[in-house]
């Protein structure tokens, strides 16, 4: 009886420390998802939420939990938002090749981005029109987005298209946030 008990305890050992071991996210579990295509030779590619306060504060936020997989389309990606950014503002989330190892967008690194705006507000209503600060190398000075109207929380709005009662939207989760250099 005492053997087939250690047995059975020697057993339960590694299946309780399975049950313990961390399984990675997959990228569509994160509140923002998609691919980033055109970074082939990145050595290290990361994200981060950059854009700017309102009123013009800048951001850069590389330390979101973030989880990548390669495709044959490209590189999945996966990015968890800030459920309370620092400031209420407009920002982006940008790929970025982290050659210098310092886990933030450094100005100089190679970067890619897209169209789409994600507007943070603490409370729906009027947004006025905001233009993006000269920190951001891509469009400092640039009217980043019109006078539009917003739900409370995060919205997504894409420059490409027209300004519209669907454009921008509420945004609990963004799929299809799709990136190319």
């Amino acid at each position: 009886m005492k053997r087939s008990l250690s047995g059975l305890a020697l057993l339960a050992l590694p299946l309780a420390l399975a049950a313990c071991a961390r399984t990675a996210t997959p990228v569509a579990d994160y509140d923002l998802s998609g691919t980033l295509a055109g970074a082939q030779g990145w050595s290290a590619p990361r994200f981060a939420l950059v854009g700017t306060g309102i009123p013009n504060i800048f951001t850069n936020k590389g330390n979101l939990s973030q989880s990548t997989e390669v495709t044959a389309a490209g590189l999945n990606f996966g990015v968890d938002l800030p459920t309370l950014p620092d400031v209420a503002g407009v920002y982006q989330i940008v790929a970025y090749n982290d050659t210098d190892g310092s886990g933030t967008y450094t100005i100089g690194e190679p970067f890619a981005r897209n169209r789409q705006w994600l507007v943070f507000s603490p409370a729906g209503g009027d947004l006025p029109a905001v233009n993006l600060p000269e920190q951001l190398p891509w469009a400092g000075g640039e009217e980043a987005l019109p006078a539009m109207k917003v739900a409370r929380g995060w919205n997504l709005y894409d420059r490409s298209q027209p300004l519209s009662a669907a454009n921008p939207h509420a945004a609990a989760k963004v799929t299809g946030y799709d990136i190319s250099r």
